[in-house]
């Protein structure tokens, strides 16, 4: 039996966690996959060069669902994946992560009562504020099979009431693939990437990475004036790289903020001229969710401008501090990240083996049982897998 997939993508970090994924969907037989990039994110920046540098194949379609409110950008993501899907039949969707794309396709995928796969299931800030929290509350109350990262995913789950033998450990897709494009980077010549200029002058002193998006951080004038200011401040003491993106530099110009001479600004880098830079860092001060996995993952301090994380294992095991968004609070997280001694302690699966994992759990969860006795999995296999 051969096995058809739809794999959903449609923003920067979707493509950083299908790409390990089709990587090892290659290595197996038994599959055939499309994949289908809704063009959340459209631009060459903030898009297309993921795929030349992460070696996704070109999407099978692009859906060109960018742009407009959320409600509208869901909507048509949603229209354009029914036709789709009913065009081009399959076994299960897969979807990723916890942007509009994601919800967008899992409530596509079951309006047309396909199976349906959700990687990084359970993850849980507990702020609904969050557009991320309500796709994914809404993702995982559709979901059929619960691919998890962390044991607190399994934990939220099976507080809302899930079926256990739903409900599988697999490791995080993020760290598959940073360690597969440190591997290139070590590979490369260094002049290839352009943060070689980012980072003259700072050998000495070293330096620290700011990322900033995330619409109650940036759209708010009072929040991004205290976080620009908290910035400003550090850099006093270190100097900044601030690779700005699109959505804060327009804030930052409509609200008549300025960073400090000590905060380089740079447009967007694409992924390995960002990893290149952030991996020697001193410290990362950042909104994004994603980062504060791979920060862990290298053992790089991070200081995490949100009142919540939906990823709290990075709090726990990781290298992450949680500092809240008032600037006296930034300021002294990354004064004390920056005197305390850097240590690596990478969580359970984060191994760079996840892919694997998942490609598994799709086969065994998608192909029929050979007797009626080869399924259900017992629930105690997940709450061993939390340990």
């Amino acid at each position: 039996m051969t096995i058809r997939l739809a794999l959903v993508a449609g923003a920067r970090p979707n493509f950083m966690k299908v790409a390990p994924l089709i990587r090892a969907l290659r290595r197996t037989s038994g599959f055939r996959w499309r994949l289908i990039h809704t063009g959340q994110h459209y631009d060459r920046e903030m898009s297309g060069v993921f795929f030349d540098e992460l070696g996704i194949p070109q999407p099978n379609v692009s859906l060109e669902c960018g742009g407009g409110t959320q409600a509208e950008q869901t909507a048509k993501t949603m229209v354009a994946l029914e036709r789709d899907l009913t065009a081009h039949p399959v076994d299960c969707v897969v979807v990723v992560g916890d942007v509009n794309s994601t919800v967008a396709a899992a409530l596509a995928a079951k309006k047309l009562q396909l199976r349906l796969a959700h990687v990084e299931a359970g993850l849980r800030s507990g702020d609904r504020t969050m557009p991320e929290e309500i796709n994914r509350l809404v993702t995982d109350s559709i979901s059929d099979l619960f691919l998890v990262t962390e044991p607190s995913g399994i934990q939220a789950l099976l507080r809302e009431g899930h079926d256990p033998t739903s409900i599988r450990h697999v490791g995080n897709l993020m760290i598959d693939n940073l360690f597969h494009q440190l591997e290139r980077l070590q590979a490369a010549d260094p002049a290839q990437y352009q943060t070689t200029a980012l980072k003259a002058g700072l050998e000495r002193t070293g330096y620290g990475v700011v990322t900033l998006h995330r619409a109650s951080n940036v759209d708010d004038r009072a929040t991004l004036t205290g976080l620009i200011g908290a910035l400003n401040e550090i850099s006093r003491q270190l100097p900044l790289v601030f690779p700005v993106h699109p959505r804060t530099h327009a804030r930052m110009q409509s609200f008549g903020l300025a960073a400090a001479d000590a905060v380089r600004l740079t447009s967007p880098l694409s992924y390995m001229e960002f990893l290149n830079l952030w991996k020697d860092a001193r410290v990362v001060l950042t909104d994004s969710g994603g980062l504060q996995e791979e920060t862990t993952a290298l053992g790089v301090k991070c200081v995490t401008m949100r009142t919540t994380t939906e990823r709290p294992i990075t709090l726990t095991e990781g290298s992450n501090v949680l500092a809240g968004t008032e600037p006296a609070a930034v300021v002294a997280a990354a004064r004390a990240a920056l005197g305390s001694p850097a240590s690596v302690r990478r969580p359970a699966l984060w191994d760079g083996h996840s892919a694997e994992r998942i490609v598994a759990e799709l086969r065994d969860f998608l192909q029929p049982p050979r007797t009626p006795a080869a399924r259900p999995r017992p629930a105690v296999t997940v709450v061993q897998a939390a340990r």
